[in-house]
């Protein structure tokens, strides 16, 4: 099995690169943006199934823990996973399954919220350990009513949720009537 290509991006397709490793070039499926002509390493996940044999790569050793995650969740293939990781951020999507935020997640393509929260039961707990830190675990409620407040207000979760688990994290001890008006500061002073 291939465990880590390095080479020059060569192509780039719709989810896809052909990534030139010496004189052989490989099609691999990414989820990561990346530049041609660009020399990358990437870890790789080998598909093998009856009619295809498939290479989907990533940069750092956790985005491909994380795609073998979702792909373990029954009814999730490498396409949806692809798609989700391509949507949101890892740290974010990591956040939104250890808090349990369905909504986050179902902002990816192909991903309702039957499916989003499928994902959060299944993996769950194997986020939620020592090595996911953001301050998740001290904060449940915290995050998702933070989230709630700015999007009554007419912001996209998609837009301010990355921000909204930072302050959470950098203000564990802060109430959400301390939180929105820092929220609203940061949005205002990002603009």
């Amino acid at each position: 099995m291939i465990g880590k290509l390095q080479g020059i991006v060569d192509y780039i397709g719709d989810g896809f690169i052909i990534l030139m490793a010496g004189p052989v070039g490989y099609r691999v499926y990414t989820p990561e943006t990346l530049t041609p002509k660009a020399t990358v390493t990437l870890w790789i996940e080998t598909i093998v199934r009856e009619d295809s044999i498939r290479l989907f790569g990533f940069s750092a050793l956790a985005g491909k823990n994380l795609f073998n995650m979702l792909t373990s969740v029954s009814g999730v293939g490498p396409k949806v996973a692809l798609a989700i990781m391509g949507t949101i951020k890892t740290d974010t999507l990591m956040t939104a399954i250890a808090t349990g935020d369905a909504k986050t997640i179902a902002t990816a393509p192909g991903v309702g919220k039957k499916m989003a929260e499928k994902i959060i039961v299944e993996l769950k707990s194997k986020v939620g350990g020592a090595s996911f830190d953001f301050g998740a675990s001290d904060s449940g409620g915290a995050l998702p009513d933070l989230l709630s407040a700015l999007e009554s207000l007419g912001y996209r979760r998609m837009d301010i949720v990355e921000m909204a688990q930072k302050l959470v994290a950098q203000n564990p001890d802060a109430d959400i009537s301390k939180l929105v008006p820092m929220a609203l500061k940061e949005i205002s002073g990002n603009k």
